[in-house]
């Protein structure tokens, strides 16, 4: 049995993409009942849990991912996993026999203290690490070094949580090591196979799936623009991010802002204020909501997973995807030193988008 751990919806739609996905040679798919219409092309026995999140944006898109992923015939547990100590215990002890079953293990967040604590409970050696967006990039690179896994927005200072949970982390690190026997592969649409380490499979995400269920969609003028949560992370100031908005949506004749699921209400009710756009929650990942459409003919982005996800989901339909760079007087003083460095990274690797000055 397979048994994935997911905590947000794009989490889960990789994992729906992975199980659609082209087996890789050194693991060839069995033939199953779906077999003959290409869905669950690696075979196995597929089982989800979520993990649920306590936002309502993600509780509500990973709803939606749930149905979807059902339809497709994968079981999926929908698990109360939040709410201090008491909840910890009654996942691990609801989720024991999965656990004990389980002969490959499928997470999309390796940085979670909460998968990180369930790997140290399992005993398979077949691990598969999905995205979970352009952090991905950060743990791969942390991978090569041999270094803790720390998220690339974090500044690095070790609080007495930290510190509790450094065991757990340094186990799942270890688990997470292709050595000892242990197979490990990535399935990802992020361009790090030259920093992966030696003895990691890496398999490219190309939203096959997504592409066959959905769309084309329809294309309309103008240009939407998609948001992110850099000003939540403490990255960017509200002030400079807002500004930036407004010029974008200005010059490009936007009309759209598609809002990251962790944007606040009154983030967004000041930003349209400002700017006239519609505002947008989508009540699925924005691949799913582009590829269905109606979508406009340009999409503008700032550095973020979809510069690198939605010029594939979008492949073939004449949608031009744009990433704005982040001027280096937008970052906070409470921005990690590796921020700067990182987000030019994730604009400088993406492919097949074009790019555009920060706003003066």
């Amino acid at each position: 049995m397979d048994l994935a751990f997911v905590e947000s919806p794009v989490q889960l739609l990789n994992v729906l993409e992975w199980a659609h996905a082209p087996a890789p040679a050194a693991a060839p798919a069995q033939p199953g009942p779906d077999a003959a219409r290409g869905a669950l092309v690696r075979g196995g026995d597929l089982t989800v849990v979520v993990l649920s999140p306590t936002d309502p944006m993600s509780r509500g898109q990973l709803r939606r991912m749930a149905e979807l992923a059902r339809d497709e015939g994968i079981a999926v547990r929908w698990q109360e996993a939040r709410g201090g100590v008491h909840a910890v215990v009654r996942t691990v002890r609801a989720l024991g026999p999965l656990l004990r079953r389980a002969e490959r293990i499928v997470i999309g967040d390796p940085f979670s203290r909460y998968v990180q604590l369930l790997l140290t409970l399992v005993g398979t050696r077949r691990l598969t690490v999905v995205d979970d967006g352009t952090a991905t990039m950060e743990f791969v690179a942390q991978l090569a070094r041999g270094e803790r896994l720390v998220r690339w927005h974090r500044r690095g200072r070790r609080g007495p949580r930290e510190l509790l949970l450094a065991p757990v982390s340094a186990a799942a690190r270890r688990r997470l090591d292709p050595c000892g026997g242990r197979e490990v592969e990535l399935f990802t649409a992020m361009p790090v196979e030259e920093e992966a380490p030696e003895g990691v499979t890496v398999a490219p995400n190309r939203f096959r799936w997504t592409r066959s269920r959905f769309g084309p969609p329809l294309l309309t003028r103008g240009a939407d623009l998609v948001g992110t949560s850099l000003v939540e992370t403490g990255v960017v100031g509200p002030g400079p991010y807002l500004e930036a908005v407004a010029m974008l949506a200005r010059t490009h004749g936007a009309h759209r802002y598609f809002a990251h699921r962790r944007e606040g209400a009154d983030k967004l009710h000041r930003l349209a204020a400002a700017t006239g756009l519609e505002i947008v929650r989508p009540d699925l990942p924005l691949e799913l909501i582009a590829r269905r459409g109606p979508v406009a003919r340009t999409v503008l982005s700032f550095p973020s997973t979809v510069v690198h996800t939605l010029p594939l989901a979008l492949a073939g339909t004449g949608v031009t995807v744009a990433v704005c760079d982040i001027a280096p007087e937008w970052l906070r003083d409470t921005a990690s030193p590796r921020a700067r460095g990182f987000l030019a990274g994730v604009t400088g690797t993406a492919r097949h988008v074009h790019r555009l000055s920060a706003p003066a």
